[in-house]
């Protein structure tokens, strides 16, 4: 019997995960017919309520809970998919009013954009403004930092998301979740200097809000409330004052006061769920706990895994779902009047639920437009006290109107002390030009990309602060500043231009394989033979790096001369690939591709360039390509006979450095540089660069094969003497 139920519990679950929540109601239903254990009977009759809950029953639904609430008081954990259900249903309600409202034409017009070059001073002082906000707090970025990702964010903002979720921080633009400590990034010393110029009224409010967190961490709440009343007077739309005043009001017990502040952070902020827990709060410590548990349901709508929210609605809902009872249990005698609250509730439970009062999940702004449904008739019977609140509210609202427009004027016209953005304010520390693809170091310096490249190429520290940025090197994540490129674009338009035609320009000049082409002074190198190379010099870095980003990916290679810097002659390797160590050296992957000669010798930015031209061939015909094939099929023979010869160690280092020897080639003069082999086999000889430097410079396949040969004789007659 026990195998059966089993089974049958199993296809309710697998019912309910399907969404067929019919079909596990009613399962759940017979089951609890044979069940008689008290605990196991709750547990049944709570998922019976959540399958009811979830398909569209919430009035039977609510009436499962109650009963299952009579046996003994319902735990969080059985509440979890109760909650679940009202915060989405209010998600999808919050969703359907934002849609209805943009087919009926009702979404507030687009602000115009600002002028080129000027900040638009008004727009500035509404703290939510997208230049200037953080996507977690939603408000004035003040004291930026920059993550790896390129995303800025307030210092305390990210501070705060580390300790509170515990877990790794997420950046919440890109959901980059392979972010290191954040406590150990800077404020960004160029953004943050921007900001305050910009706007110094938000920035003052900033700072009054940081003395007004250290009052309060302090307990010094009177000192605390007077430093957050001068910010608000400052920034007079800035949700995040009135939120943390809040809960100053809240712990000096002045909770009608911290209601007012909580709404008006809700007002300013509708979808920022702080708001909603703060309000909640207020509500609960006034006894409205109905009304506090729908404001913690709007916060999960808003962020689902508020850990606070989520405990604090486990908590009301458990209770109000309880059975009534004389006296109010001590473990939540902290919600005053609680007692009163919930039997107010439970009476309303046995009455029809056709007479339940306005919608839990429906917001004020939408009870007049939209009639309660039995679905979303819960808990909240205060229609009429809700409304002659709201009046009161509205009316002290108003009261203070007048004071919030002097104070926003005031905070207009005192926002920026420089309207136009100054070219300056924007300028790389190390090339002296406008930003170009910044970056910013976890020190909190901000650099053009390539400037900050060329600099860890020769000291992996902060050209600024001289902080150690060995870990940044090896990550090896230059991620652009996002907040600083959009500032650019969007208010220095020309100078952006101007500077990105420059970067082209340079970039076209580094991309020319014929003239001022890069030189690496260093080895002998031969058409379609393999160079594998160790790159640690800072000028050689700076010229692989420029290669990779031209895209040509190549370079010349020439012989060292005393004389000139480097021989007349030499070859173009192509990069294959590249390894980077964590010190700045790499080894690069590449292979020869073409001779060329050099036109003239010149320098630039510390390494050699050449203007060159490249070798070919001369080709024959008749009688001279007859011969030709002739003497090449006899040199290739002698070659092979040589490679034979070598010992077995020798062979294998030969070939795991430049693999086996090539075949012969079906045609001799198809390529410019003739057949690969010759040229594998002039990089194994046992010959010295200066010996080897002549063979590149020809351009008779005649005469290469006829050195060879007489290379590989003087070779064979050594070996017998």
């Amino acid at each position: 019997m026990g195998t059966e139920s089993d089974s049958m519990l199993q296809l309710a679950a697998e019912a309910f995960q399907s969404k067929n929540f019919d079909l596990a109601a009613d399962i759940y239903e017979c089951q609890l017919a044979g069940v008689g254990d008290p605990g196991s009977r709750q547990e049944l009759m709570v998922k019976r309520g959540d399958a009811l809950a979830f398909g569209g029953k919430f009035t039977e639904a609510l009436d499962v809970y109650r009963q299952a609430s009579e046996t003994e008081r319902l735990k969080p954990a059985q509440l979890a998919n109760l909650i679940a259900y009202l915060s989405g249903s209010i998600r999808r309600q919050d969703a359907g009013g934002s849609r209805r409202s943009s087919r009926g034409g009702e979404e507030a017009a687009a602000a115009p954009p600002a002028p080129p070059g000027h900040v638009a001073a008004a727009r500035a002082t509404g703290c939510g403004h997208a230049d200037f906000s953080c996507r977690i707090c939603l408000s004035f970025l003040f004291e930026p930092v920059t993550l790896p990702c390129g995303h800025s964010f307030c210092k305390k903002c990210l501070e705060r998301e580390a300790k509170e979720k515990e877990r790794p921080v997420v950046c919440k633009e890109c959901r980059d979740n392979s972010l290191a400590d954040v406590q150990s990034y800077r404020v960004n010393v160029v953004l943050s200097s921007l900001l305050a110029k910009w706007l110094p009224s938000l920035q003052q409010a900033g700072r009054l809000r940081r003395e007004g967190n250290g009052l309060y961490a302090d307990k010094k709440m009177d000192a605390a409330l007077e430093k957050y009343n001068q910010a608000i007077l400052i920034a007079p739309m800035d949700h995040i004052l009135f939120s943390n005043r809040s809960q100053i009001n809240s712990s000096l017990n002045h909770y009608e006061t911290a209601l007012r502040d909580a709404e008006t952070a809700c007002r300013l902020k509708p979808r920022w769920s702080k708001g909603h827990v703060r309000k909640a709060q207020a509500l609960a410590s006034l006894g409205r706990v109905e009304e506090a548990l729908r404001e913690y349901l709007e916060c999960l709508s808003i962020e689902p895994d508020c850990r606070l929210a989520k405990i604090e609605a486990h908590k009301l809902l458990s209770h109000l779902l309880a059975p009534v009872t004389d006296q109010v249990p001590k473990h939540i005698a902290d919600y005053s009047c609680i007692g009163s609250s919930r039997a107010h509730i439970k009476s309303s439970f046995s009455a029809p639920f056709q007479s339940l009062s306005p919608s839990l999940l429906s917001s004020e702004s939408r009870l007049t437009s939209t009639p309660p449904t039995p679905v979303h008739s819960f808990l909240l019977k205060r229609k009429r006290r809700s409304s002659e609140e709201k009046q009161e509210v509205e009316e002290q609202g108003l009261e203070r109107n007048d004071e919030h427009k002097r104070c926003r004027s005031e905070a207009v016209t005192g926002s920026s002390s420089c309207e136009v953005l100054d070219p300056s304010d924007v300028e790389c520390s190390l090339c002296m030009r406008l930003f170009y693809e910044p970056v910013t170091t976890p020190c909190g310096h901000t650099f053009c990309l390539q400037c900050l490249k060329r600099c860890l190429d020769h000291n992996p520290k902060c050209p600024l602060c001289k902080e150690e940025l060995s870990k940044y090197l090896i990550q090896r994540q230059y991620s652009k500043t996002v907040l600083m490129e959009n500032l650019i674009s969007k208010y220095l338009p020309s100078e952006l231009m101007e500077r990105q035609k420059i970067h082209q320009e340079e970039m076209a000049e580094l991309s020319n394989l014929n003239k001022n082409v890069p030189i690496f002074v260093c080895t002998m190198a031969f058409p379609t033979v393999p160079c594998p190379l160790h790159i640690f010099e800072p000028c050689y870095r700076l010229m692989i790096r420029r290669c990779i980003e031209t895209g040509t990916n190549c370079f010349g290679m020439c012989l060292a001369d005393n004389l000139k810097g480097f021989a007349d002659y030499g070859c173009l390797l192509e990069i294959r690939d590249v390894k980077f160590f964590s010190d700045g050296r790499s080894v690069a992957d590449t292979i020869g591709r073409r001779r060329f000669k050099v036109i003239q010798h010149s320098e630039r930015d510390g390494y050699n360039t050449a203007d060159i031209e490249y070798l070919e061939d001369v080709t024959v015909e008749g009688v001279a390509e007859r011969e030709l094939q002739s003497l090449h099929d006899a040199v290739y023979d002698q070659a092979l006979v040589w490679v034979n010869s070598l010992k077995a160690e020798q062979k294998e280092r030969i070939e795991g450095h430049f693999g086996p020897m090539p075949e012969k080639d079906p045609e001799l003069q198809v390529g410019p540089n003739g057949p690969s082999w010759c040229w594998w086999l002039l990089a194994v000889l046992p010959l010295e660069g200066r010996a080897q430097l002549p063979f590149l410079a020809l351009t008779s396949l005649k005469d290469r094969l006829s050195g060879i040969r007489k290379v590989l004789l003087f070779m064979a007659q050594s070996r017998h003497r």
